[in-house]
């Protein structure tokens, strides 16, 4: 009787960056292409943190654990399905994907990065979003870029949401 091989275990991008980088529009696209379940960050917030968050007061790390503990758990459950998933995460520190890190299945990181006044005045001209720009500064000032032994990516929002897509999957080896 010959061996089967072992499903490969599911892959999960976690599309990370602050607040108006193109997270979400790049996030959409891979789900497309890959033809897996999408989630956004804020989704898993509580009505809590999103009333901080609209005031001008940026979350702490007590205000984030809970919520990073329920996207990982959301990834977790799609991989317990057979399935990996794609999610918008500012996921801003090294320890905040560290925990990301423990749902099942392949995590990887796909980090959007963009020109700080451009990123502003996305944030300016969008509708419909509770961030408001005021706390920019706050996020770059705390976010960690990947480092040494993190499974990802950097990715300059320089082009089209299709060319960063490409780009995004080549590198990765998912095409």
């Amino acid at each position: 009787m010959a061996p089967s091989n072992p499903a490969p275990a599911p892959v999960h991008l976690v599309v990370m960056g602050v607040s108006g980088s193109g997270k979400t529009t790049l996030a959409a696209l891979l789900g497309q292409r890959l033809d897996c379940p999408v989630a956004e960050a804020d989704e898993f917030h509580p009505a809590a943190n999103i009333a901080k968050m609209a005031s001008g007061t940026p979350l702490t790390d007590e205000d984030r654990w809970p919520w990073l503990g329920a996207i990982r758990d959301w990834m977790t459950d799609n991989a317990a399905s057979g399935r990996g998933s794609i999610v918008t995460c500012s996921a801003l520190k090294r320890s905040y994907r560290d925990l990301l890190r423990e749902a099942s299945g392949v995590v990887r990181f796909v980090h959007v990065t963009g020109d700080p006044a451009l990123v502003a005045e996305r944030m300016r001209h969008r509708s419909g979003h509770f961030m408001p720009e005021t706390l920019l500064p706050s996020q770059l000032q705390a976010l960690e870029p990947l480092g040494a032994g993190e499974d990802g990516l950097t990715l300059a929002n320089d082009s089209t949401p299709e060319d960063l897509a490409d780009r995004a999957l080549a590198a990765l080896g998912l095409r």
